[in-house]
C-alpha cells in the first residue's frame, strides 16, 4: 500500500488479487448478496485508490482495508434504508444438483450450513460482523481491536458471547428444521 500511496497505482491491482476474494466473503456473509457483494467490493478499491494518503501504517492493511469496508456497508444499510429497498441472495445452494440427486451427505451438509446461516442471521449486526471478521475472515483478536477501537480483552469477551448466542440460536434454528 506504501507504493501504491506514492503513485505507483499499478500495485492496487496486486492488493485486489490479494485481497478481493476476503472482501467478497466478508460481504456476502454480512448481505447474503452476490451480486451487491461485488459491487462493494469494487467501492471498497475504489475508495482504498482515492484515501491512498490516510494510510499510515500504523497497523496491518488489513485492518484499515476492513475499516473502509465497514464504512461502505455503513453506507450501504444506509442507501438501502433511505430507498426503502430489501433484496434476498436467492438460494444458491440448490443449484448444485449432481445427475438430478444429491447425496444424503451432501444434502445434510446444505442443511447444516443453511441452519447457520439462519442463525447467524438471527445475531445482532455487531455480533455477526465479530464473528465473520474472527472465524470466516480469520482476523487476529488484536487486528479486531484496532478495528473496533476496543482492548483485545473485549473482543475476546464479544466472540465469546456471540459464539453462546449463535449456538443457541441454531441449536433452535435446527430443532425447528428437524420437527417440520
Amino acid at each position: 500500500m506504501f507504493k501504491v500511496k506514492e503513485g505507483d497505482l499499478d500495485k492496487m491491482g496486486l492488493l485486489f488479487e490479494r485481497h478481493h476474494r476476503a472482501l467478497y466473503s466478508f460481504f456476502v456473509q454480512m448481505l447474503r448478496q452476490g451480486e451487491q457483494s461485488k459491487d462493494l467490493v469494487q467501492t471498497v478499491f475504489f475508495k482504498m485508490l482515492k484515501s491512498r494518503h490516510t494510510f499510515t501504517g500504523s497497523g496491518p492493511f488489513v485492518t484499515w482495508m476492513y475499516h473502509i469496508a465497514r464504512n461502505v456497508l455503513r453506507d450501504h444499510h444506509r442507501e438501502v434504508k433511505r430507498k426503502g429497498v430489501h433484496t434476498y441472495l436467492a438460494d444458491e445452494m440448490q443449484q448444485d444438483l449432481v445427475g438430478g440427486v444429491l447425496a444424503d451427505e451432501r444434502i445434510e451438509k446444505k442443511q447444516e450450513l443453511q441452519a447457520l446461516a439462519m442463525a447467524m442471521d438471527q445475531l445482532n449486526g455487531q455480533d455477526r460482523e465479530l464473528l465473520i471478521l474472527c472465524r470466516y475472515q480469520e482476523l487476529k483478536y488484536s487486528e479486531i481491536a484496532h478495528l473496533l477501537h476496543i482492548t483485545e480483552g473485549a473482543v475476546k469477551v464479544r466472540v465469546f458471547r456471540a459464539l453462546n448466542q449463535l449456538r443457541e440460536h441454531y441449536l433452535k434454528v435446527s430443532t425447528e428444521k428437524n420437527c417440520a
